[in-house]
């Protein structure tokens, strides 16, 4: 057979060697990645892949160079998985590895830094302040309005974040986003909905796209944990219910977005929309959830994309550096 003319996928699966899937962990998302990660695994041995679970909490890194690992599929969440720490370790022992490098990892766990970039190239995001014990919490409420949202800038999966719709409970909010990491950043609210675009593949070599887009529709009071992970009632629209103009316009935001942080390979771009229709950044996520609950599967489907042939595709998109 002339191979030169079949896709990436319609080769054979035996070329990506021995791969660990890289989950658990030991961030506050263990648990979101113990079965991200399980998803992975065995999506990859149904396509035949010779595919192993890895989680760097039990088994120390060096071992995937002894154990003759020939790739790495992150789906590792949080810190020490999601934030350029693992992506470096990977880079030092020679083994490619999936999604975004170090920097971009970094950049796109860090809450604040992305802000930051976006702003330097112009690119809307909601309003916020830096907070600390010697905040002005009435001037804070003043800028942003209530309610406002309190969160740390390291963590994912709405781990510490409060909503705040009275002055008085400012103060506690950032209290409790604290104890999951010294910086943490209060954001004026954008009430016309929650909205998130998946990244898929590599914009170097003009095959990058951006996969429809999906409304989130929490049925309490927010996106937080719980809605994610936990409940069967949040829904999801995909299609988004967004006319064509507007879907488009969104995804040319993320993809331009997830570039500007040096994405790479896959993720996630999630916005909010004001009441008049105006879509503000919210975040990026550079190693997105995997779950039966996330959203990257969800719109691969609406895409056409089943979940063996994504995890291969991310998985064909593995580099060093």
């Amino acid at each position: 057979m002339d191979k030169s003319n079949l896709s990436p996928l319609s080769l054979p699966t035996s070329r990506f060697g021995k791969v660990a899937v890289l989950y658990g962990g030991k961030s506050a998302e263990r648990e979101v990645s113990l079965k991200s990660g399980a998803a992975v695994l065995a999506a990859l041995k149904r396509s035949g892949v010779n595919a192993h679970g890895f989680d760097p909490a039990v088994q120390n890194l060096q071992s995937l160079h002894d154990e003759g690992f020939e790739r790495a599929f992150i789906a590792l969440h949080g810190r020490f998985g999601e934030d350029g720490t693992v992506q470096g370790a990977l880079e030092l022992l020679g083994i490619p590895y999936t999604g975004s490098g170090v920097l971009a990892s970094a950049l796109g766990m860090d809450k604040w830094r992305t802000k930051l970039v976006w702003q330097a190239a112009s690119l809307p995001v909601p309003d916020y302040v830096l907070l600390d014990e010697q905040s002005d919490w009435a001037g804070v409420a003043r800028r942003l309005g209530l309610p406002l949202f309190v969160k740390p800038a390291n963590e994912g999966s709405s781990v510490g974040i409060s909503k705040v719709k009275e002055m008085g409970g400012l103060r506690a909010a950032y209290q409790a986003a604290v104890r999951h990491d010294k910086l943490v950043i209060a954001e004026k609210f954008v009430g016309g909905g929650e909205y998130t675009v998946a990244i898929l593949g590599d914009a170097a070599n003009g095959g990058e796209q951006a996969l429809p887009v999906i409304k989130i529709e929490p049925a309490n009071e927010f996106y937080d944990y719980e809605a994610k992970y936990l409940r069967d009632d949040t829904r999801y629209l995909c299609p988004s219910g967004l006319n064509a103009a507007q879907e488009a316009e969104m995804q040319h935001l993320a993809q331009r977005a997830f570039a500007l942080l040096g994405g790479q390979g896959w993720g996630r771009v999630d916005f909010l929309m004001s009441e008049n229709g105006q879509p503000y950044l919210l975040e990026a996520n550079t190693a997105p959830g995997m779950t039966d609950h996330s959203l990257v599967p969800m719109a691969a489907r609406q895409a056409g994309i089943s979940f063996e042939q994504l995890v291969l595709r991310v998985l064909e998109l593995a580099h060093v550096g």
